[in-house]
């Protein structure tokens, strides 16, 4: 054998001896499971290098090598395919699992409950609590013309208009996503059967959402939201003030403080249904389904007045005698 042959034998072997080394390496790397020492939470941002993504998987214990994580990626073909967002590593998991949950983005989702008869205040405030923005920023946005009129939302505000829900976000969503999608699923709420129902009962859209809040704040239970929209009902039909409580309360705004005084009650506010005849001018708190059906489909009854037992459930009447008696037996007794 030549010597020349002899050389180019040894460099295969040599070869040959390299690539099984990486290629056990390799199949090593990509079949042991890694144990991260404690709970990994990795913020991926839009537009991040994958290589900073191996990097910081190295660094946090969920990988064993960053080079053969590209490798890996590259293989695959994945490298300019993950998903951004916030990922949870807490589980022992291969690198190939770790790369197929990048990709198909199982990023970490978070949950918000948004309670029927919130107003946007309270929103405002429990959205800035879980760090999704802040409330005057919240605010603002609600109230920007240029925004209200791309959600084709024809008011002052978004009051009433996001539906109280829970709601799923990942990290890194803004205030306006959020706050569309919460408008998006007010839109699903509000039936074709319901806007006919309200159109019968003489009320616009913004008519029937504006007097669904006054009765989601006014009703102890769902039970009695259908008289309690008809006692509203037939009080607009006779041109009778609402009087109605959360109304006064809401046009207080900030020199509300929780309890409602005779002077309040004369107040000249927009909100004061004490003071004027019909509605107000918009929604007071965000209104739910059962609300929303309430005034759509009222209970076919005469009622013109109530008043609270104190026990969650309400005295209805027909007649200002009746009512008195009920108030000197639930109320002035206390």
């Amino acid at each position: 054998m030549s010597k020349q042959r002899k050389i180019v034998l040894a460099c295969l072997l040599v070869l040959i001896i390299i690539t099984s080394s990486w290629g056990g390496m390799f199949f090593a790397f990509t079949n042991r499971p890694m144990f991260p020492e404690k709970p990994v939470a990795l913020l991926i941002q839009p537009g991040m290098p994958f290589s900073t993504v191996a990097d910081k998987l190295y660094q946090d214990g969920v990988i064993s090598d960053p080079f053969m994580f590209r490798l890996l990626s590259r293989l695959r073909g994945s490298d300019n395919a993950i998903q951004a967002g916030e990922y949870d590593f807490r589980s022992p998991a291969t690198p190939g699992q770790i790369l197929d949950r990048l990709v198909a983005g199982d990023v970490r989702r978070y949950k918000l409950t948004i309670p029927e008869g919130f107003n946007l205040a309270e929103i405002g405030a429990r959205l800035e609590e879980a760090e999704i923005g802040s409330k005057d920023d919240f605010m603002t946005l609600t109230s920007d013309p240029v925004f209200l009129q791309q959600l084709k939302i024809e008011a002052d505000s978004l009051e009433g208009y996001l539906f109280p829900e829970t709601y799923t976000y990942v990290a890194g969503t803004s205030l306006r996503n959020l706050v569309t999608s919460m408008v998006d699923q007010f839109r699903k709420k509000l039936t074709p059967e319901l806007l006919a129902g309200g159109a019968e009962q003489g009320l616009d859209t913004h008519q029937l959402v504006t007097l669904a809040s006054i009765v989601q704040k006014e009703a102890g239970n769902n039970e009695e939201m259908p008289l309690i929209a008809a006692v509203f009902l037939n009080r607009i039909e006779r041109r009778i003030p609402l009087q109605a409580d959360p109304t006064v309360i809401y046009g207080l705004g900030d020199e509300y403080d929780g309890n409602i005084t005779k002077a309040d009650l004369r107040m000249p506010t927009p909100y004061n249904t004490y003071t004027m005849v019909g509605l107000p001018p918009g929604p007071i708190a965000s209104p739910g389904t059962e609300a929303l059906q309430a005034v759509a489909s009222p209970a076919d009854v005469k009622y013109l007045y109530f008043v609270a037992r104190g026990d969650g459930t309400h005295s209805f009447s027909k007649t200002l005698k009746e009512h008195n008696k009920a108030v000197r037996k639930y109320q002035l007794k206390k």
